[in-house]
């Protein structure tokens, strides 16, 4: 990311997704989570404490949250392009960048993709 003063942080995004390469993993949907870090389009000491300046992150975790369960998928990696994408098109966002978890084997905390993105 570029050196920028400030950005805005969701972390711990609960998301549910049938997600999975074996048909049986994608039977039932199962918990994600996902940290954002998000540089806003405008500066952040242009905001003039107006919602409307900045990112309504309310709106955005909403909509990612209705992202993970559109459909099933097979890699975590294309939800995180679609995440990236979603947010990028639809939102006040200049870039992001993602880590999105899965707890998928019973010998580790979790599996993970981190992925940054920004608007061209």
């Amino acid at each position: 990311m570029q050196n920028h003063a400030a950005s805005i942080l969701i972390v711990g995004l609960e998301l549910s997704s049938r997600i999975g390469v074996p048909d049986a993993e994608r039977k039932e949907a199962q918990r994600l989570t996902l940290n954002l870090n998000l540089v806003p389009v405008r500066e952040l000491a242009a905001l003039e404490d107006a919602l409307e300046n900045t990112v309504d992150y309310f709106a955005l975790t909403r909509r990612v949250q209705l992202l993970a369960g559109e459909r099933p998928r097979k890699l975590i990696e294309t939800l995180a392009e679609e995440i990236c994408g979603c947010v990028l098109a639809e939102f006040a966002v200049r870039e992001v960048d993602l880590e999105l978890r899965k707890y998928v084997l019973a010998d580790t905390e979790y599996v993970a993709i981190r992925m940054r993105r920004a608007r061209e």
